[in-house]
């Protein structure tokens, strides 16, 4: 069950190694234990795929708020200014709205964990698959999974745990796993070396996959999606282009209409749209207690309902109330119609993450979907000075989200550049996705948090006057080289790796 006390100063962990169980990202799954055979490497790949999803045990303790998923919507979506917090709370997640990120707290320190043994089991997988001889076409596609799973995870390390590519290349990067016999004592790699090893293992990855096993498995596509993504965090317009490319004219997907676009996440295994998503079954539905949707929706009973759309969010889609998009932003409303508040914060839940078999607390994460592809394609394309082309990519997506009427037809709104106009959609359309954050520093703006919320540190209700935006407190412009927009490594990879630096 999950701690929830309001209006509590957060208490910074105390440094002690004593309290630090040992964790081995490859405590389960050896190649000594692994059969090379099509079954075993399925099973082994499966066990994998499951730890996005599953609680594992960690630190001797097997918490229902630890989960790869919720730790990286949390993390990304929570520091953003998409959502706000409606109080203050002992519970990790906090330290993304405050900032006031330690090496300590649960949530980074679980996903660090997770997500290393993620790839060292792609890594045990790759190592026992490559004792087959002449691999088929079924065993290729399964490799090629592994070296997806490992370049994805590791790009995720990279945008929690590092600078922006854009921002500075030669800074310090993350701790490079390509092989179990790493020593575990390792230095971290430079942000260019990681991205490098990323892309590395995502065209590997693209060319031995060629069967398709469903969107919740990777495939040529979603290596595609991933390099246009990691391209675009690069700045390298013309490979991100290249690589979106190559997912919008593959055939396979197609972008919601309005119509669907209200029910796509309810059902992202079976969107036209999806490309990559991790699949959810009533089992998965953790409910009340661990779900990705319990922090940010529910319907008097399903979920705690503590996080709201922020009225940022809904100011910049305020221009359109025809657009289908708000449909994942939810009033919670009295019996007259009002909107009711948590703590003087008006309460609009977000359902991105609800609704899967009409479950409140059940979805399966979309990782990748097409729009995403078009909107990474009108950056490139608006970077490169082809504003025509971006606009038309833009257009694209609003045309299926019910804004038929509002395109821009080629044309600059007056006082606004095409980024502007490519960076707004991108902000609406993959809104509580886990991009926001990230957008915004790797192209070096500012993140503008200037309004009521508990992001706001020393807040009180009484202060709270919604008539009127905040003043002189801290946390409200975040500057895109601000330390704390990176976590800080993990200490136990800090006490038990003597080579890996800590961040600023």
């Amino acid at each position: 069950m999950r701690t929830r006390i309001f209006y509590i100063i957060l208490i910074i962990p105390i440094l002690l190694s004593s309290c630090l169980k040992d964790v081995n990202p490859s405590d389960s799954l050896t190649t000594g234990n692994l059969t090379s055979t099509v079954t075993g490497l399925k099973e082994a790949l499966n066990g994998a795929y499951a730890l996005f999803k599953d609680h594992v045990t960690f630190n001797g303790v097997e918490d229902a708020n630890n989960m790869y998923l919720r730790q990286y919507f949390q993390m990304s979506d929570f520091a953003s200014d998409d959502i706000v917090c409606g109080q203050t709370t002992t519970d990790p997640l906090y330290y993304s709205f405050s900032l006031a990120h330690t090496p300590t707290q649960t949530n980074s320190r679980y996903f660090w964990y997770i997500s290393y043994k993620i790839i060292s089991d792609a890594n045990t997988v790759i190592e026992a698959a490559s004792a087959i001889e002449n691999p088929s076409d079924e065993v290729k596609q399964l490799i090629g999974e592994c070296y997806f799973l490992r370049a994805f995870c590791t790009f995720n390390l990279a945008r929690f745990y590092a600078k922006p590519y854009s921002q500075d290349p030669t800074a310090a990067g993350v701790i490079l796993r390509t092989s179990t016999s790493d020593p575990s004592m390792k230095a971290r790699s430079t942000v260019a070396e990681t991205y490098a090893q990323i892309i590395a293992d995502a065209q590997m990855g693209a060319g031995l996959m060629n069967t398709s096993r469903g969107v919740q498995y990777a495939s040529k596509e979603a290596a595609y999606a991933l390099l246009s993504r990691v391209y675009l965090y690069e700045d390298n317009t013309d490979s991100t282009t290249y690589y979106a490319n190559q997912v919008i004219n593959s055939g396979r997907f197609t972008l919601e209409t309005a119509t669907g676009f209200t029910s796509m996440f309810a059902n992202a295994t079976s969107s036209t749209e999806t490309i990559l998503c991790v699949a959810m079954t009533t089992t998965d539905d953790y409910g009340k207690a661990g779900s990705i949707a319990s922090m940010i929706y529910t319907d008097g009973n399903s979920g705690w309902g503590e996080e709201f759309a922020s009225t940022s969010l809904r100011d910049t889609m305020a221009d359109h109330t025809e657009d289908v998009r708000w449909n994942y932003i939810v009033p919670f409303e009295d019996a007259d119609g009002n909107v009711q508040k948590k703590n003087g914060i008006e309460m609009y839940m977000i359902s991105k993450f609800s609704f899967q078999g009409n479950s409140p607390t059940l979805s399966s994460p979309i990782m990748f979907r097409l729009a995403e592809m078009y909107l990474n394609r009108a950056e490139a394309e608006a970077k490169a000075g082809n504003t025509t082309a971006a606009l038309n990519d833009v257009d694209i997506i609003r045309r299926n989200r019910g804004l038929e009427g509002s395109l821009y037809n080629g044309v600059l709104p007056s006082g606004k550049t095409v980024l502007d106009v490519v960076l707004k959609e991108r902000r609406i359309e993959l809104a509580f996705e886990g991009h926001r954050a990230l957008d915004v520093y790797r192209n070096k703006q500012s993140l503008n948090r200037t309004y009521w919320g508990y992001h706001l540190a020393g807040l009180k209700e009484s202060d709270i006057n919604l008539s009127v935006l905040p003043t002189n407190y801290d946390n409200m412009i975040i500057n895109w080289d601000n330390s704390k927009t990176i976590y800080y490594i993990p200490i136990d990879e800090i006490q038990t790796n003597t080579l890996c630096t800590q961040n600023p």
